[in-house]
C-alpha cells in the first residue's frame, strides 16, 4: 500500500502505545513503601492444584508477604478439588477460602469466593498451576496500580513455551518445541475475532483471556462475574464498560510454563468465553450451548456424545 493510503493512529493504537508496559524489574520493598494504607492479596482460585500451588505459595509467602511486606495475605480458593490442594495450599501458608459456588461454576465461581473473601483494596488474581512461578508476576501487576489511582485493571501478556510433556493432549498455542507468542487457539480463533466484532476498543490487548491481572477493589466489587472460564475475559468486558478503556493496562511478564488443555476442555472454554459477551455486552444473566464431541470407541465406531455448557452471570460482590 502507498504510504500516503496506510491509515492513520487509531484509538487503540494510541492506548497500546500508552498503556502497554514493558517488563521491568520492581523493587518489592520500594512497591510496599508506595501503599499508602492499602492492604494487598494475591487470590489463587485452584483445583486439583497439590502439584504446583504449594511452591507458589511459599514463593509469595517468603518474599512479598514475609520479608518485604507488599502483600497482605495469601488466599487460595479450593474450588471443589478431588485431591489435597487445600492440605497443600495451608501447609504453604496460604488462607484456603472454600469456593462457596456451585462447582458448575467452574473458575468464575472461584474468583468470585476468592473476591468476596478478602477486604484488600488492590488484589492480584493468578493461576495455581504455573510451573515457572516468578515474584516478578506480583510486582508487575500491582505496580501500575500503585502508580496511577486512575487505573481499574491491570492485565498480563506473556509468551507461552510449549512443552509436549507438560500438555494434556494438545498444543493450546505453538508447535511442538517452538515459542509462543500471544494468546493460544481458543483467543485466537475465538476471542480475537469476537472482540474485533463486538469489543473492537479492546483489540490492543495481547491476551484479553490471560488469567493474571490485578483490581482495583471499589472499581469492580459491583460488578458481576462470568462463571466457568469467561470469567477473565468477563472482568475486561465489564471493566471496560463501566471505565472506559484508558482505566486499563497490560503488562509484559516475560514467559510463563503451565499445563495445556485437551481438545474437549478446549471446546468448552470457547463455548464459555462466547457466551461472556453475551452477558457482558447484551444483558442476558445465562447462556446454554450445546458441545457436541466424537471420538472412537474400542471397537472403532464413531461416538457422539453432547452435553450442555451453561455459563450465567454470578451476583456482584459487596464493596
Amino acid at each position: 500500500m502507498p504510504e500516503h493510503e496506510r491509515p492513520g493512529p487509531t484509538p487503540v493504537d494510541d492506548w497500546f502505545a500508552r498503556r502497554t508496559l514493558a517488563a521491568t524489574e520492581h523493587d518489592p520493598a520500594e512497591l510496599a513503601a508506595r501503599k499508602d494504607g492499602l492492604r494487598v492479596a494475591a487470590v489463587l482460585p485452584a483445583r486439583d492444584e497439590e502439584a504446583t500451588v504449594g511452591d507458589i505459595v511459599r514463593a509469595l509467602g517468603a518474599g512479598l508477604r514475609d520479608r518485604h511486606g507488599l502483600l497482605d495475605e495469601i488466599v487460595v480458593v479450593d474450588s471443589h478439588s478431588r485431591d489435597a490442594t487445600a492440605d497443600v495450599a495451608a501447609a504453604a501458608g496460604a488462607r484456603v477460602v472454600r469456593c462457596t459456588a456451585d462447582p458448575q461454576d467452574g473458575k468464575g465461581g472461584a474468583i468470585r469466593s476468592g473476591l468476596a473473601g478478602t477486604d484488600a483494596d488492590l488484589v492480584v488474581f493468578l493461576d495455581a498451576d504455573v510451573e515457572s512461578f516468578r515474584e516478578g508476576y506480583v510486582t508487575g501487576l500491582l505496580a501500575p496500580l500503585l502508580d496511577d489511582p486512575t487505573l481499574a485493571l491491570a492485565k498480563a501478556f506473556y509468551d507461552r513455551p510449549f512443552r509436549p510433556d507438560a500438555a494434556r493432549g494438545v498444543d493450546d498455542g505453538a508447535s511442538g518445541g517452538q515459542r509462543a507468542n500471544g494468546g493460544g487457539r481458543v483467543t485466537e480463533l475465538v476471542a480475537r475475532p469476537s472482540i474485533a466484532e463486538r469489543a473492537p476498543e479492546l483489540a490492543g490487548f495481547a491476551q484479553p483471556l490471560a488469567g493474571e491481572y490485578a483490581v482495583r477493589r471499589r472499581a469492580v466489587a459491583g460488578q458481576p462475574v462470568v462463571s466457568g472460564y469467561g470469567v477473565d475475559l468477563g472482568h475486561l468486558l465489564l471493566t471496560w464498560r463501566a471505565h472506559g478503556l484508558d482505566a486499563m493496562c497490560q503488562v509484559d511478564l516475560g514467559h510463563r510454563t503451565h499445563r495445556h488443555h485437551d481438545l474437549d476442555a478446549l471446546g468448552r472454554m470457547a463455548a464459555q468465553v462466547r457466551a461472556a459477551f453475551l452477558l457482558c455486552l447484551d444483558g442476558q444473566r445465562e447462556v446454554r450451548t450445546s458441545h457436541t464431541r466424537f471420538a472412537r470407541d474400542a471397537q472403532d465406531r464413531l461416538v457422539r456424545t453432547r452435553e450442555t455448557v451453561t455459563t450465567r452471570l454470578l451476583a456482584p460482590v459487596g464493596r
